[in-house]
């Protein structure tokens, strides 16, 4: 048995270790002591979860009655915790000080393992119904009364959200590998494996049962796939040097859903594999129609506008997502759905099939209304690719999406056999998408929403780090200034994200999980940034605006310093 005092104790050494190598190195320590009937629990833990997010669980427990647990466990009034808290900032913290110095002990205590702990957290989250806060708040309770006050800070953290470890995906995949082998060897066939079922705990499970296994994972309903990502070109020529002869889509402003049927039971996920079937019940009845058994599609929903003849906007399509109202919603904004990949059609894995093959089949079974084929046509020239380019923008959309016609389904790898190119924004080379990673207060007109812009980050994935590349005050409406500074308080912290590298200070920082498309007049170097530093200079954003919020999109979607770097280096050119 792994006792959670143990993992606790290697959880507070990578908060000290700002290194991916040191927290790989840390972290296989702890893994070649974990059996197999508790490695899941443990990587899920690390990731934060307690279960992955199709499944939909969660803790659903807040500040206030994580207040009242440690106040019950401690012995210390409500109110001394709230005080403690407002000084350290964090909750985890103030639980780890004041049971440092109980004022009261539990009679009996137990000691706690991993899988104790994890199957306290199961009966938190499924606590439902009548009275349910208060069962929530006894489990906490008893946690605590039996955890050391180490313990106790990661116990906290855990059920708010806030974990803040800092470990990435990326390194617990290392980290297994490392555990097994000695090296990074296993991590590629780790990587599929997870990037196919989007369960790192399953997969991680499977391992440890037996290696091998995870070479023969395969696409399944009921199991979202990492999405697949698309790279960036600057001009239809480059994508066309890169390509040559390639399948070229219209690239919709909505957003990304897959879609799983097997019989007449069907599931819809978002790209941040949130369960969302119940959001969408036209869909829904749309795909049980299907002439298939089984199926795993990729489309790009739109929210449309009845009266004008047209689509909503990006914000206005996303009010689909609400979870009250879900009847008049579905009659005020009704969604067609552009289909632009096949997956899994009746029992065989497609992913390995060529874009060609699997485009064919969505053109074979999509011919509906709701469910159609998005717009797709096969160029050989830049000239061709740069009039569908133009028509694009012309009619509203984005821009394109260029496909190589040999190239699989590569899920969760950002690749150049998808490419796209989207329209410019002003002087603007393209646009990024960033994680909001700290905020400032409002002064002069902006004092009364008290909010005054973010501080915005991009990822590095070599180094799993986070670098910041712009501070971001303009392009908000009132709306969206009053949305964004509630979404953030609540998940603001005292110190940055741990694998946050940053030079720039802020009125709070917050976790990073709110993310923000830019755009921006040109790419500078800048001493204050840290995005693809080089000799002392990072690269910033001159001019930044946000042109929207992407509640839809997941801190791993976000763009990467890499890509900043390509469009510095592609403006540079130009000039």
């Amino acid at each position: 048995m792994l006792l959670f005092s143990d993992a606790a104790a290697v959880f507070s050494e990578i908060e000290k270790r700002s290194g991916r190598l040191e927290m790989t190195d840390v972290l296989s320590t702890l893994f070649k002591r974990t059996d197999g009937k508790e490695i899941d629990k443990l990587v899920y833990f690390i990731q934060g979860i307690v279960a992955p997010p199709y499944e939909g669980i969660d803790l659903g427990v807040g500040e206030r009655f994580a207040i009242a647990a440690i106040a019950s466990a401690s012995g210390y009034p409500a109110g001394e915790v709230e005080r403690q808290y407002k000084k350290s900032g964090d909750l985890g913290d103030t639980a780890e000080a004041l049971l440092s110095k109980r004022k009261q002990t539990a009679l009996s205590t137990t000691e706690m393992g991993v899988t104790y702990v994890y199957d306290a957290m199961i009966k938190i989250a499924k606590a439902g119904g009548q009275g349910s806060q208060d069962v929530k708040i006894k489990h906490l309770t008893e946690l605590l009364n039996n955890a050391a006050p180490l313990e106790a800070r990661y116990i906290v953290r855990f059920v708010l959200g806030r974990l803040r470890l800092g470990v990435g995906d990326p390194t617990i995949l290392d980290a297994i590998s490392v555990a097994h082998a000695g090296d990074k060897s296993l991590r590629e066939p780790l990587e599929r494996a997870y990037n196919v079922c989007a369960d790192m705990g399953y997969v991680a499970k499977k391992f440890y049962a037996d290696p091998e296994s995870v070479r023969d994972f395969h696409v399944e309903p009921f199991r979202p796939l990492i999405p697949a990502l698309a790279e960036r070109e600057d001009s239809p020529g480059s994508i066309i040097k890169r390509l040559g002869r390639c399948g070229v889509e219209m690239k919709y402003d909505g957003f990304r859903l897959q879609c799983h049927k097997k019989g007449k039971e069907v599931e819809l996920y978002s790209r941040k594999l949130e369960r969302m079937s119940p959001m969408f019940p036209d869909v829904v009845a749309e795909i049980r129609k299907l002439k298939c058994d089984e199926i795993i599609f990729e489309g790009e929903a739109l929210a449309f506008d009845k009266k004008k003849g047209r689509y909503f906007p990006f914000q206005q399509t996303m009010h689909r997502r609400r979870k009250h109202g879900i009847d008049e919603a579905s009659k005020e904004f009704p969604l067609n759905l552009f289909v632009f990949d096949i997956l899994y059609l009746d029992g065989a894995d497609m992913t390995g099939d060529s874009y060609r093959a699997r485009r064919a089949a969505v053109q074979r079974l999509f011919r509906g209304n709701v469910l159609a084929p998005s717009q797709m046509k096969i160029v050989r020239t830049s000239r061709e690719l740069k009039k569908l380019f133009d028509d694009a923008v012309s009619s509203g959309l984005e821009g394109i999406m260029a496909k190589d016609l040999d190239s699989p389904y590569t899920a969760g790898k950002r690749k150049f056999a998808w490419i796209k190119l989207k329209k410019s924004y002003g002087k603007s080379v393209d646009t990024i998408d960033g994680v909001v990673v700290g905020y400032y207060l409002g002064r002069g007109a902006r004092a009364e929403f008290e909010f005054g812009g973010v501080l915005v980050a991009v990822y590095n994935p070599g180094r799993g780090r986070l670098e910041t590349v712009a501070k971001v005050a303009t392009g908000f409406t009132e709306d969206e200034m009053v949305e964004l500074r509630e979404g953030l308080e609540k998940i603001k912290t005292k110190a940055p994200p741990l694998n946050l590298d940053c030079k720039i200070e802020v009125d709070y920082w917050v976790e990073p999980k709110f993310v923000v498309e830019v755009a921006f007049d040109e790419i500078t170097e800048s001493p204050n940034h840290t995005c693809a530093m080089h000799d002392g200079k990072g690269l910033a954003l001159r001019f930044p605006r946000m042109t929207k919020m992407r509640p839809d999109k997941a801190e791993n979607e976000i763009t990467t310093s890499g890509e900043v770097a390509r469009m510095f280096e592609i403006q540079r050119a130009r000039s």
